[in-house]
């Protein structure tokens, strides 16, 4: 048997308007999906991440099928199954005799300099997937010493006309409302019911596959419910339209205890492996708020984290790999403690964010960023272990999303290429963004003294520090003059208290 053209069609791109499947024919042409064991174990994946990935992998070869592609399909336990994506694709193509194989640029800088490597001529189609191209962002930073997202954000409203008045302003009179989304949740608030999607028989035996091989990974499979189908993942965002968009702004910085989805959409796994489309999605929530059904700071939000954060992070990405994954403006050699993979440690808000993501893969922005990110900054954990803890334990990461969002933005290890500022705070934060610390083993009041919160000394010791890097931060200037007005001696306590908190880490000593 033999093809004309070969599309190698990975588990992130499971859309049927992919530029390497849209160049082929179905009358003519294959398409190949392979689940190899180099996808699974460059960092210890959530078996959820997996079981994700196989069965909508699964299931869009079955669509394909039915559409009429002749699909070329390999599972991870086939005695043939080579392993890796370039052993199957050289694989395939020398079995088919391929003139012609197509691939779309992949999502991670690893596996396309694999791909390029791998002894197939390999016709590359650029992913139109997202708003941005590479050489259109590039365009974009050339000649700016420092890049921003907000303006960057300004050029795609602008191109995209999102929220645009006729006049070329933005509607409402501003392009940003983030200052009205950052409301703590109220008591009598109660988050919608998130919508859950039952196991058929091939996401059974997917997941049945999964516990097997992976039980070593950290993460429970308990609880899978994810969509895996382009349906489902239509059904799961009609529901975020319908029940929790309205208050998704208000609320989207909110944390609190047992409730790890609130007002947020959960479909960022979906768009990422291709179910859902950036751009109906967008225009979704613009129509939502022209017909009066969302307000305008809930619908400017969610709009600016996809062709906001979204794009931008994949620009910077693609313009500094593979140097960028390097970076380690601090210097940080503290190892990731054992507490990041259990989730045992009695700080409360720790505690909670790591254990629902022990139990779902997922938690929302502000537990990454100024929960679990926030203590990684304070406690100088090496960058590299933090970007593969991230990597490694949620649904919806890969690598061109998850590592600039790490090292820049959390860890700050690029040294403010991509925020102008560490994303830093005492446990004062986390206290006014959630009710965590009500029931916590610390006192959120106190920074010294054994019962004091660990966030509190580890921020000024975090500031003490790296006083040389940051003391000209101009954000930061505040701050700086505060610990000036300081006595020595609460400085010198401060500085105790963080040095026997760092201690306990690096005894491996869970706080």
């Amino acid at each position: 048997m033999s093809v004309r053209r070969l599309a190698l069609i990975l588990g992130d791109q499971l859309s049927f308007d992919l530029p390497s499947l849209q160049a082929l024919d179905p009358q003519q042409d294959a398409v190949l999906l392979a689940e190899v064991a180099a996808e699974t174990d460059y960092v210890p994946h959530h078996p959820q991440k997996i079981a994700l990935i196989f069965s909508a992998m699964r299931h869009f070869a079955e669509a394909l099928r039915e559409r009429g592609w002749c699909v070329h399909y390999v599972t991870l336990d086939d005695v043939q199954n080579s392993g890796s994506l370039p052993g199957e694709l050289q694989r395939w193509a020398t079995q088919l005799q391929a003139a012609e194989v197509h691939l779309t640029e992949c999502g991670e800088w690893r596996l396309e300099d694999q791909l390029q490597h791998c002894d197939v001529p390999i016709i590359w189609h650029a992913d139109h997937r997202f708003v941005c191209g590479r050489d259109e962002f590039a365009q974009w930073a050339e000649g700016r010493k420092q890049l921003r997202m907000e303006f960057f954000y300004r050029e795609m409203r602008r191109k995209t006309g999102l929220l645009m008045n006729g006049d070329g302003t933005p509607v409402g009179g501003a392009w940003n409302f983030d200052a009205e989304n950052r409301k703590a949740l109220p008591k009598q608030v109660k988050a919608p019911m998130t919508a859950r999607f039952p196991a058929d028989a091939i996401t059974q035996e997917v997941l049945a596959l999964v516990a097997e091989r992976f039980s070593h990974h950290y993460g429970s499979l308990a609880s899978f419910d994810y969509p895996v189908t382009h349906a489902e993942a239509e059904g799961l965002w009609q529901h975020f339209l319908d029940c929790a968009l309205p208050a998704f702004g208000d609320y989207q910085d909110a944390m609190a205890v047992g409730e790890p989805f609130l007002f947020h959409a959960r479909i960022s796994a979906a768009l990422n492996i291709g179910l859902l489309d950036v751009r109906r999605l967008c225009a979704d929530v613009e129509a939502a708020y022209w017909q009066g059904r969302v307000p305008l700071n809930a619908a400017e939000g969610f709009i600016r984290q996809l062709i906001g954060w979204r794009e931008y992070v994949r620009g910077i990405y693609w313009m500094h790999m593979p140097e960028y994954a390097e970076r380690n403006a601090f210097g940080n050699t503290r190892p990731l403690p054992e507490f990041y993979w259990t989730g045992k440690t009695r700080m409360k808000c720790m505690s909670q964010a790591i254990g629902q993501t022990l139990e779902h893969a997922y938690a929302h922005h502000i537990q990454r960023l100024m929960v679990t990110g926030n203590f990684a900054l304070l406690a100088g954990i090496q960058p590299s272990q933090v970007c593969d803890w991230y990597l490694a334990v949620y649904m919806d990461a890969f690598d061109w999303v998850e590592l600039p969002n790490t090292l820049g933005m959390v860890m700050h290890a690029d040294g403010g290429y991509l925020g102008s500022k560490p994303y830093c705070s005492s446990g004062q934060y986390i206290k006014r963004m959630s009710n965590y610390c009500g029931d916590c083993a610390y006192k959120v009041t106190e920074s010294v003294g054994e019962q004091a919160c660990p966030f509190n000394a580890l921020y000024w010791h975090f500031l003490m520090r790296h006083r040389e890097q940051l003391g000209g931060n101009h954000r930061l200037g505040m701050v700086y003059r505060g610990l000036d007005k300081m006595s020595e001696a609460k400085q010198q306590g401060l500085w105790a208290r963080g040095e026997q908190l760092l201690a306990h880490l690096d005894a491996g000593e869970a706080l």
